[in-house]
């Protein structure tokens, strides 16, 4: 074992300089969910170059598939890549260093694979877009993508290193409010003011957090809220996400929230739609056995951990593949103390690879 464990780190040193410019060349260059054409076109080059079988779109437009292996005796572990990045602020969730890193477990799998005196299994090195909000790995879920997989694993980095983390389930909905514009000093009384309904809406879900439980989230935005201060808004349109421990109790949040939604329509006069999300996030199931492995292994080389188990308030679509395939979503922390999606969180992902 020590020898494969040896062979794992010498292929990943070896490129470890070919490895940074990857994550490197995708921080330079964000791109949206769905729409990561460049990393998926630079990833999936660097890995067929290494001797990867690799499906290029697959699944959809920017997934990937790259394999080595087989499975008669042994697993396909599968090792997930992300790549997206958020509007305005880049990379500030350092997808580029998950797709690194990523590449590089791919790398030393490889190696260990040629190192072995028999074939152990099988792995799969597999492109996922569009976690930002777009949950590219439930449309491949009901692709059949992981019918085939034995285990799944990733890392993210983070302010913090942790091995065992959860993560909550999610949903998001979008509320729109219908009033009926008018003149908003001549005729005001002839008016149904759809920013009323969007402030009230907002009060209603600030003061629903009052009687939410700790491990609960809500938070939104006003997307839309008139035309111009002398018209009485007809048009007005929120978004929310709202979180829990679990689909239960994410249930739960959201017959609560929807009362706060329809009360300011009733309130104001106004008419209300909402819709939710067809691809809610289901919260992170850590296979502790795996984590363990994981969390001994780092331990041997030097990792050290902020905490063994925390509970990280944010979500992922990679909950939806745990639920399904035993999985591992540990994080790690970089050189920053500021928390994932903010400018600063950005900097410092590409910051180490830019000195």
């Amino acid at each position: 074992m020590d020898l494969l464990k040896q062979s794992i780190f010498q292929a990943i040193d070896e490129s470890s300089e070919e490895l940074e410019k990857l994550s490197i060349d995708i921080w330079r260059n964000p791109e949206l969910n769905f729409e990561e054409h460049h990393a998926h076109e630079i990833l999936t080059n660097f890995l067929e170059c290494k001797g990867f079988n690799v499906q290029k779109k697959f699944a959809m437009e920017t997934g990937f598939k790259a394999e080595l292996g087989s499975t008669e005796n042994g697993p396909n572990i599968a090792v997930i890549c992300e790549y997206d990045a958020l509007p305005e602020i880049g990379h500030a969730c350092g997808h580029n260093l998950i797709a690194e890193a990523g590449v590089a477990a791919g790398l030393g799998i490889k190696a260990a694979l040629r190192k072995a005196e028999k074939t152990f299994g099988k792995i799969t090195v597999l492109g996922t877009p569009a976690e930002e909000g777009g949950g590219g790995k439930i449309d491949m879920i009901k692709a059949g993508v992981f019918d085939d997989i034995d285990v799944a694993m990733m890392v993210h980095p983070c302010p913090k290193t942790v091995s065992h983390g959860s993560f909550a389930a999610v949903d998001m909905v979008t509320v729109k409010y219908t009033g009926k514009a008018a003149h908003a000093a001549a005729y005001p009384w002839e008016g149904v003011n759809a920013l009323d309904a969007a402030v009230i809406c907002y009060q209603n879900v600030s003061c629903l957090r009052q009687q939410m439980k700790p491990t609960w989230r809500a938070h939104g935005i006003i997307n839309k809220g008139g035309i111009k201060p002398n018209i009485i808004p007809e048009f007005t349109e929120l978004e929310y996400y709202f979180r829990a421990p679990n689909k239960k109790e994410l249930d739960d949040l959201r017959n609560k929230i929807k009362s706060c939604f329809d009360s300011a329509a009733t309130a104001t006069g106004c008419q209300v739609s909402y819709k939710f999300s067809s691809k809610p996030y289901l919260n992170l199931v850590t296979n502790n056995r795996m984590a363990d492995v994981f969390y001994n292994n780092a331990i041997s080389i030097g990792v050290q951990f902020d905490a063994k188990e925390d509970t990280i308030a944010g979500s992922t679509d990679m909950g939806n593949v745990s639920q399904i395939v035993p999985s591992i979503h540990p994080i790690y922390g970089i050189e920053t103390t500021h928390g994932n999606h903010t400018k600063d969180f950005a900097i410092a992902a590409g910051m180490i690879l830019c000195l």
